[in-house]
């Protein structure tokens, strides 16, 4: 089971250094789309580029807040810290509405991380 973990580990620092591409890339795409709508001058922009703006920001700040704590979970599970395995399960549980990918790991994780065998095994890892 100990490699069940350290696949796990690498698979949420794997999916959250891809959140982060995505962010980055959703960051990119509102700021060109705003520059763009800026730039054309037409009637009501004024309007539209903080909008676009704002939405562009909000999507991106979600976006990190989901990919983020995956990667210090994930680093926790390669070091098999007991709090790692408590967030593991929650972010296994919110993996799941990340449809197909997501699903996957998150399912993986849950059955991972709720073995017998695993909760013995981040218990001798701490020295309990």
């Amino acid at each position: 089971m100990e490699t069940h973990v350290k696949v796990l580990g690498l698979l949420q620092i794997i999916l959250g250094a891809l959140g982060i591409l995505v962010a980055l890339f959703v960051m990119l795409m509102f700021g060109g789309v705003a520059g763009f709508v800026a730039a054309a001058g037409e009637e009501g922009s004024e309007i539209a580029v903080p909008i676009i703006s704002l939405v562009g920001a909000f999507a991106v700040t979600f976006i990190l807040i989901l990919s983020i704590p995956g990667i210090f979970v994930g680093f926790g599970l390669l070091k098999f810290r007991p709090w790692a395995r408590v967030f593991g399960i929650i972010m296994s549980i919110l993996l799941i509405i990340h449809f197909p990918l997501g699903t996957i790991v998150g399912v993986y994780g849950l059955w991972v991380l709720l073995t017998g065998e695993t909760e013995k095994l981040f218990a001798a890892k701490a020295g309990i």
